[in-house]
């Protein structure tokens, strides 16, 4: 079903889908060289293809676009054949979400004054998929309507120490409820998990959100100004023989943020839709075992024997791991790279990689 703000024929809305990370929290499964957005975990398919297949309902082919960096512009261009390269969009190098967005939203601002984002991470399992496109539906209008930055949330099932959360305020119009932002929350421990869970007015920030670009652009003129003005330079070059040289130049300088910390945090145009589609982040392991198979009170998957195993989540390839009398373990073959971890290390893995890549003679092992 192709809703009516593309049959009118205006060119005003855009899937943004962000596929530049590196999925540290998930080595060695996933790797510098093939990270988590590529992986094939459910259905066969990777998380890069469900998100552009997931959006294609509501916006046409030629209105999505990717974000990566160059490491993984080919992995994109393999994986995306039918996405025109003109729209995979190439950071010289890594420098957080709030450039990467920006980046995005100047050349969009550059192609379309009017240009709305709808920007998707490209690494979330989402059921009730015409209740997606219906929650975006509803705050690309909000978005146009109020020009405000809208915020995709998920109503809290346990309490998540690896999610941000927004607190809903004041309830504004529409059919799916939404809310004006209090506030918004990084990371919480695991008691303030509990409270905010009790409470029941706060939502797990998705890292989802919709936006026009020059309203975004505006609040990073607010809140991250040298960044704006970055952003301005590369956007006077756009087009021109000196575009890539100029962008290589302003990331060299630009000092990255996420989107979170940089501009939702701080602007007084945040708002957040609760949405009520089944929604995951398959970030971490613990995140990935609730689609394992269950096997005496543990998840796994690939060639497995446990006797006496209890909690524990095991990820398989072609070795036979054998578990006996062992529990809240996370065992991971990757073939070159066998994990074993503490289940609650979940968090930490990034350090972790941290450590490996700063050792001698590890490269292979990344």
């Amino acid at each position: 079903m192709e809703y009516s703000i593309i049959m009118r024929g205006k060119r005003l809305l855009y899937a943004l889908i962000l596929a530049g990370g590196r999925g540290t929290r998930l080595y060695p499964l996933s790797r510098s060289k093939n990270p988590k957005q590529f992986l094939k975990i459910i259905n066969n398919k990777s998380f890069l293809r469900a998100t552009v297949d997931r959006i294609k309902p509501l916006i046409k082919g030629d209105n999505i676009y990717v974000v990566t960096n160059e490491d993984y512009k080919n992995k994109v261009y393999e994986e995306l054949p039918d996405i025109n390269k003109d729209n995979i969009f190439i950071e010289p190098e890594n420098k957080e979400t709030a450039t990467c967005i920006g980046l995005s939203a100047i050349k969009l601002l550059k192609k379309d004054n009017d240009a709305t984002l709808i920007i998707l991470p490209s690494d979330h399992y989402i059921e009730n998929e015409d209740i997606f496109i219906e929650t975006l539906r509803q705050a690309y209008e909000s978005a146009e309507r109020k020009r405000v930055l809208i915020a995709i949330g998920v109503c809290p099932t346990r309490p998540e120490t690896g999610y941000g959360y927004a607190e809903m305020g004041e309830c504004v119009a529409g059919e799916i409820s939404t809310y004006k932002v209090e506030r918004f929350m990084e990371k919480p421990n695991i008691e303030v998990a509990k409270d905010l869970l009790i409470k029941g007015t706060y939502l797990w920030n998705s890292g989802m959100f919709v936006w026009r670009a020059d309203v975004f652009l505006r609040e990073m003129q607010k809140y991250l100004p040298k960044m704006h003005k970055s952003m301005m330079t590369i956007y006077q070059c756009l087009g021109t023989a000196e575009e890539n040289e100029i962008i290589k130049e302003q990331y060299s300088i630009i000092n990255g943020i996420s989107v979170d910390f940089g501009i939702m945090q701080k602007t007084r145009k945040a708002y957040i839709i609760k949405c009520e589609f089944i929604w995951d982040d398959i970030g971490t392991f613990a995140s990935m075992g609730r689609f394992l198979n269950n096997f005496r009170g543990n998840k796994v998957i690939g060639n497995i024997m446990l006797e006496q195993c209890e909690n524990c989540k095991v990820f398989g390839d072609k070795k036979l791991i054998i578990g006996f009398g062992v529990k809240d373990l996370v065992i991971v073959d990757s073939g070159d790279v066998i994990l074993v971890m503490d289940k609650n290390k979940d968090q930490e893995i990034k350090h972790l990689v941290n450590k490996l890549i700063k050792s001698n003679n590890m490269e292979n092992y990344l």
